[in-house]
């Protein structure tokens, strides 16, 4: 079951919440593991579900039209680079990495309307995914009135998946 809370004590996500326009966090029990939260990411990640590649094409489409970034697919992150190969500042699929640790990994990306970071943190016998959203104009604005929902959307069918990985 995903649950909403707020981001993990003492996380990195947590700290960068000051001034942020939207945020929200969701957490899922999982097996224990010693897998990395990027791991468990690329995991789930590439098991994005069609409809959700879907919507990320219509949304690639839709904002070139005002001529924000095509970010590509959720799922785009290679198959064949393991998660050790990662480092700060390498992008992995529609995202950079912006913080690497063994517990908490996050991935980010800047446009001209807004920065968005996702969190994913590995606490005790759970997966917490946070997202934090500082914008940058009035189309940051106009952007999140659709996007919001469906990100909440989005994040509690990628968590539910990444309930059932064996971990």
């Amino acid at each position: 079951m995903v649950e909403t809370i707020d981001a993990p004590a003492g996380s990195e996500i947590s700290r960068r919440l000051d001034g942020a326009y939207y945020h929200d966090s969701y957490r899922i029990a999982i097996p224990p593991s010693d897998a990395s939260a990027l791991e468990l990411y690329l995991r789930v990640a590439r098991q994005t579900p069609g409809w959700v590649n879907w919507l990320m094409d219509l949304r690639n489409r839709l904002v070139g039209l005002v001529g924000l970034k095509n970010l590509g697919a959720l799922n785009g992150a290679s198959a064949r680079k393991p998660a050790l190969d990662y480092r700060v500042g390498d992008r992995v699929g529609i995202f950079d990495v912006r913080y690497l640790t063994q517990d908490e990994v996050i991935l980010g990306d800047t446009d001209k309307h807004l920065k968005v970071e996702v969190s994913v943190c590995k606490t005790d016998g759970a997966l917490n995914v946070s997202t934090v959203v500082h914008l940058h104009n009035l189309l940051g604005r106009l952007y999140l009135v659709p996007v919001a929902p469906l990100h909440k959307i989005i994040v509690r069918s990628m968590l539910r998946r990444a309930g059932g990985l064996n971990a």
